[in-house]
């Protein structure tokens, strides 16, 4: 039976609230032992492999919520295979698909395509979004009762705002039978269209079509006031802004069922980066302003903000390599 003995490292474990230097040991592929650092268990086998892990955390693998693998349809942009490869590389153990691919993933033999295919793969679990809406328009509802029993753990149309407040409430009721979240991205599309960057300070020096905080923050009041309605459960993804953070904050103390998450890039970087015009700075969502930042660093602190996102969006190099109002 193979042994490992992780050693020296960080342990950090969510579920029981270990965080602590301490070695682990790992026998057929399973955690045997946690022990005190320099401990050798009594039954270890001799020369068993030894990991370094001085200065390093030892944790659970990482969990994406949402991650777009672009597959059936956008293989130049990424495939189940490279995607997993990627996740697994960077920590992520569990991913949970996109419905983005083409054909959308709006019914069960979609949604158990992208779990075949990850099978295929043997990198990282994959668990498929099913869309909310057919083919993303956000006029009727996907099959929802068939996307469930083909697997799919939540429902999101991805970087489509569902915009019909009617439809919205019809998901959340219906969703709320099965016990899975809708996943929204919240945003007004009249007020975000052609935009390339945060609308303020910054898009008005460079002269750059901007995207009001506006945009996220009213279509993020409608989606609480819609959880609040139907009793159904609303996943706010990639939050980037400050009011929207304080409203999600106090649904969240009226005890609604509303979480949300962020990007890494909207806690590291701000519009300022804009001034390079360099394409691979745009995003969507844009990079805000300084206080925006500084809410979601605030939010994530308190706990408002659940959960980190990549929100991996693979684009293939030379759709990038154009004029910035033209790139994706």
């Amino acid at each position: 039976m193979s042994e490992v003995w992780i050693r020296g490292g960080r342990v950090l474990d969510p579920a029981s609230a270990t965080d602590a230097l301490a070695d682990v040991w790992v026998r057929g592929g399973r955690i045997a032992a946690l022990v005190a650092p320099g401990t050798v268990p009594a039954d270890a086998a001799p020369g068993i492999p030894v990991l370094d892990a001085a200065g390093l955390l030892v944790c659970p693998g990482f969990v994406d919520l949402h991650v777009s693998l672009r597959e059936p349809g956008c293989e130049e942009d990424e495939c189940v295979l490279t995607g997993t490869a990627a996740a697994l590389a960077g920590g992520f153990t569990t991913i949970c698909a996109q419905s983005d691919a083409s054909p959308v993933v709006d019914n069960r033999s979609a949604a158990e395509f992208i779990r075949l295919q990850a099978e295929r793969a043997r990198q990282c679990r994959v668990y498929p979004l099913g869309a909310v809406t057919k083919q993303h328009k956000g006029e009727e509802l996907a099959e929802i009762g068939q996307l469930v029993q083909g697997g799919a753990v939540g429902f999101s149309d991805a970087m489509h705002p569902v915009a019909n407040a009617e439809v919205m409430r019809r998901a959340l009721e219906y969703t709320r039978m099965f016990r899975r979240p809708v996943l929204h991205f919240a945003m007004v599309p009249e007020l975000a269209e052609q935009g390339v960057m945060h609308e303020g300070f910054q898009s008005t020096r460079l002269g750059l079509r901007g995207i009001p905080a506006a945009a996220q923050d009213i279509m993020t009041g409608r989606d609480i006031a819609l959880a609040e309605l139907t009793g159904g459960r609303v996943h706010l993804m990639c939050v980037s802004t400050r009011d929207s953070v304080a409203r999600i904050r106090q649904a969240r103390a009226a005890g609604l069922a509303v979480t949300c998450d962020v990007a890494p890039h909207h806690l590291l970087l701000t519009d300022e980066v804009m001034t390079r015009f360099e394409p691979m700075y745009k995003c969507n969502r844009p990079r805000r302003s300084r206080e925006h930042v500084d809410a979601l660093i605030a939010g994530l602190r308190d706990g408002t903000i659940s959960a980190i996102s990549a929100d991996h969006q693979p684009r293939a190099q030379e759709k990038k390599q154009v004029e910035l109002d033209q790139a994706p």
